[in-house]
């Protein structure tokens, strides 16, 4: 593969803490920009960090100077799920709307080849269904109509010397440097692990799941793929078969564990429910997945049990928010200039 200079904003995060390092075996130069509220020691003590470069700033003010001489620019910043999203929407759309807006016309100013944005099937909202990326959206909350808007801001952007592609990705699980439970199926092996039974919210809503090493995946079919295929294209990712009621996928991870333990349901708020379709990336691009929900939730449960992985509160997304939030002189070590958020 050809040695490419890729940025990745929010590339310290669940997915591009697992992405930079493939992308540094497969021969690029990465540059991280990140504001590193959930840290970066894995990322700098790393023996790829030699050809990683970390920058601390946000995108919706950093200098745009960074952009000269990249690539391909990979936008994974975001307040990352609908919890957080609704701590304050109006910041929401500024950072996961606005801030990857600007990202997207700047690299398009400076003359970046490629631009990817990581949107979520969340904004398909509640469908009776099947939903491929021809069809109408319903995004629920903040951070799915922002996700939306980003598209609607980026997309346009697309022509011969800018070739943009919008990545609607499935639910995420597996294991990560920087460790999310607030996904459910993390959650449920946490549940599993600590409580010994696990808790269902919304056993009827359906969803799509996805390994994280597919994502990865699915990102770098992308950076390889011939422009023709991926000029202004919106691609569903995922697998046909990964398409869950939320009832069935405790069941399989109940079943893939050692044990099986009680399976607990509670109603829920939450209205997302829908089937997705993933035949637009299996036929254009020869997407497929590798990774079981089975082998996801196997992987999590030998992690924590072997104390490969130590639970703490960073690993809750919206509950480290919180806390940054509520202690000042906590948040204040986070803080650029005279900005913090």
């Amino acid at each position: 593969m050809q040695e490419t200079n890729i940025l990745i904003t929010g590339g310290a995060g669940y997915v591009g803490s697992v992405l930079i390092p493939e992308l540094i075996k497969d021969g690029h130069n990465v540059t991280c920009l990140d504001r590193f509220f959930f840290g970066a020691d894995f990322l700098s003590s790393h023996e790829f960090s030699k050809n990683l470069t970390l920058i601390r700033d946000d995108i919706r003010w950093f200098d745009s100077k960074i952009l000269k001489k990249i690539d391909l620019v990979l936008d994974l910043a975001a307040l990352s799920n609908d919890p957080v999203g609704e701590l304050d929407p109006g910041k929401t759309n500024e950072i996961n709307h606005l801030g990857r807006a600007r990202v997207a016309k700047l690299s398009k100013e400076n003359g970046v080849p490629q631009y990817i944005l990581a949107s979520s099937a969340s904004i398909y909202g509640e469908q009776k269904d099947i939903v491929t990326e021809d069809s109408k959206v319903n995004p629920l909350t903040a951070y799915s109509k922002a996700n939306r808007k980003a598209e609607l801001s980026c997309l346009p952007l697309n022509d011969n010397d800018f070739t943009v592609t919008a990545l609607r990705f499935s639910s995420i699980f597996g294991l990560s440097p920087r460790m999310r439970f607030d996904l459910a199926v993390n959650n449920f092996v946490l549940d599993y692990f600590q409580k010994g039974k696990i808790s269902v919210h919304g056993k009827n809503n359906r969803r799509p799941f996805l390994h994280i090493k597919d994502a990865i995946n699915a990102y770098k079919l992308v950076i390889q793929s011939k422009n023709n295929k991926i000029n202004g294209q919106i691609f569903n990712v995922g697998d046909d078969s990964q398409n869950y009621l939320i009832n069935d996928l405790a069941i399989e991870i109940n079943n893939s564990l050692p044990n099986p333990v009680e399976i607990e349901t509670k109603d829920t708020k939450d209205h997302r429910s829908f089937t997705a379709s993933f035949s637009k990336i299996s036929n254009t691009l020869g997407f497929q997945t590798s990774h079981s929900v089975a082998d996801g939730a196997r992987e999590i449960f030998d992690a924590l049990q072997h104390k490969k992985l130590i639970f703490d509160e960073k690993m809750i997304t919206v509950k480290w928010y919180n806390k940054l939030i509520s202690e000042p002189s906590l948040f204040k070590k986070f803080q650029l200039g005279n900005k913090l958020l």
